[in-house]
């Protein structure tokens, strides 16, 4: 992944100042009084790749390094720190393992601040700590942006699990070079240097050099320490099941309450919107923003009040019988709760088709991100759905692709689609709307190559296409809940009744005393990211109230 121009105004290298800030003395002097001062010889190593929850280090006199591994085992230093800067990236906000090494570079008069008094750094001084967030996001983003700190991904880009390990290294920010064994000679060469068949891509080969063949999407979660570790006996005070915008909003009310919170995310954070290319009508954003944008913030934002975030720990089910009550994990472990929050949002439908299933993941997907436009750049594509997210799809898809056809199986987009979309549609010479037809024929070889539909007036179409979008409908992530709750007929979660049917205190109480559901995993919400956002914010309120009953 290459570092971007210099005449990119987003490039951390045209915010070197505030990716890497010297305070002024006056904050300086406040900052120091949350550490303890050290002296410390050069060549010291003050933390290593795969440390977590290390300290924050403030540079008063000499210089710290901050270096990786390079190809020939020696120290690669990317980074130094001066006196009045200071080290750390948005993983010392969390609990992850970190992706770099320091060392100072010289004899170092230094403030170390162990990770409790950070926090309490960062919420006690505003200033300084809008300051450190900033430089944090920043510092990832180059991080991102140049694969420093990363793995190499090796296969072909459009394989489905290319793109599945590729998808999860970008959905959680994490840094990675891809080589396409497709077109790429040094890729090949590579697989070859390391005695590997084509067969067993894609690998993911690691800084010291180890090499895991096609792993699963925990398995790699795991190897890089993007996972945290949990401890079965401690009794969280509420528990939120899902980090899409609900469940992220969720998080950063309870945890900025006081209250402790953890959050658990199958994949990534972001949810649905989290695949968005770009959200236009979300608040607060005129220019718009990508729901990955959107989805990174809230998930630092949470873990800057202390919010605990597992990522790539899927639930697999809830023990209901007992308070507090215990979720069952992927991974064979539990956790404890006094209150859960249910966020697991809804995912697309998948067409009805006898092919489905041999191109899945290898020509049909259920995001358009930078990564799949990158994939199907001038070619022609077929997005099949006519809500906003296949509406933000085609207008994203259209400054790349060939061309763009919308199915839909009504006669227009108004009555589901947001007018701003509708109109950049219509406007567009790229999209073309196709209405009253349905996918009729998929074909390819081991990608997809050819897509077809039927329209009620009869005709067929079939075009040359190795990507298909589908964005239709919604199923809901509920199949866990196992008869916890009380769902609808299409399985969303039921809220605003208890189990004898009376009104409760709160709209996303549901029929289990102390178990809420927020966003659009429950039934008769409003699919958009503002009303999720909402929910999320607004059922802390009724947690703050089951946990701490008011006495009569």
């Amino acid at each position: 992944m290459a570092i971007p121009s210099e005449n990119d105004p987003s490039s951390p290298t045209n915010r070197r100042e505030q990716t890497f800030p010297h305070l002024n003395e006056e904050m300086a002097a406040r900052l120091v009084k949350y550490g303890v001062e050290e002296v410390v010889p050069a060549g010291t190593v003050l933390f290593r790749r795969g440390d977590r929850r290390i300290d924050y280090f403030f540079v008063i006199d000499g210089c710290i390094e901050i270096y990786d591994i390079g190809e020939d085992g020696h120290p690669n230093v990317f980074t130094v720190h001066g006196p009045n800067q200071f080290t750390g990236e948005v993983d010392l906000f969390s609990e992850r393992q970190i992706m770099v090494n320091g060392r100072t570079g010289s004899d170092t008069r230094l403030v170390r601040v162990d990770p409790s008094s950070f926090r309490k750094l960062v919420s006690g001084e505003p200033d300084i700590g809008e300051i450190i967030m900033r430089a944090f996001i920043l510092r990832r983003v180059g991080l991102i942006q140049s694969g420093q700190g990363g793995v190499t991904l090796a296969g072909s880009a459009h394989a489905a699990d290319t793109v599945r390990l590729r998808s999860f290294l970008i959905r959680n920010g994490y840094p990675y070079r891809l080589l396409d064994t497709d077109i790429d000679e040094d890729a090949r060469h590579l697989i070859d240097g390391f005695g590997l068949h084509p067969s067993e891509c894609p690998v993911v080969i690691m800084p010291d050099r180890r090499v895991m063949r096609c792993p699963t999407t925990s398995e790699l979660a795991d190897e890089l320490g993007i996972t945290i570790v949990l401890d079965s006996d401690h009794v969280h005070d509420v528990a939120v099941i899902g980090a899409g915008p609900a469940g992220l909003a969720a998080a950063v009310y309870a945890a900025s309450e006081g209250l402790d919170t953890l959050v658990l995310e199958a994949l990534a954070p972001g949810g649905q919107a989290g695949t968005s290319s770009k959200i236009e009508n979300y608040l607060g954003f005129p220019t718009g923003i990508s729901g990955q944008a959107l989805a990174g913030r809230a998930q630092v934002q949470a873990m800057k009040f202390g919010a605990h975030m597992a990522i790539a720990r899927s639930v697999q089910g809830m023990d209901c019988s007992r308070h507090p009550y215990r979720l069952l994990l992927d991974d064979g472990t539990s956790v404890a709760a006094r209150a859960v929050v249910v966020a697991t949002g809804a995912r697309y439908r998948k067409l009805d088709h006898v092919d489905y299933e041999r191109f899945e993941g290898q020509g049909i997907h259920y995001a358009a991100t930078a990564m799949e436009a990158t994939l199907c750049a001038g070619e022609d594509v077929v997005v099949v759905g006519g809500g906003n997210s296949a509406g933000q799809a085609a207008v994203f898809l259209a400054r790349t692709v060939a061309h763009v056809h919308i199915l839909v199986r009504g006669d227009g987009l108004a009555a589901t689609m947001s007018d701003y979309l509708v109109q950049r549609i219509a406007q567009s010479p790229r999209i073309t709307l196709h209405t009253r037809c349905q996918i009729d024929h998929l074909d390819g070889d081991a990608y997809l190559r050819e897509v077809g539909w039927k329209c009620v007036d009869g005709t067929q179409t079939r075009i040359k296409a190795g990507s298909l979008f589908v964005m239709i409908g919604a199923e809901p992530n509920t199949a866990w809940l196992d008869g916890c709750l009380d769902l609808d007929r299409k399985g969303f979660v039921l809220t605003g009744r208890d189990a004898d049917g009376y009104a409760t205190p709160s709209p996303f109480a549901t029929t289990l005393r102390g178990v809420f559901a927020v966003g659009d995993v429950r039934s008769g919400s409003i699919k958009r990211v503002a009303s999720s956002v909402g929910e999320g914010s607004v059922v802390v309120q009724a947690i703050h109230r089951f946990l701490s009953p008011s006495p009569v």
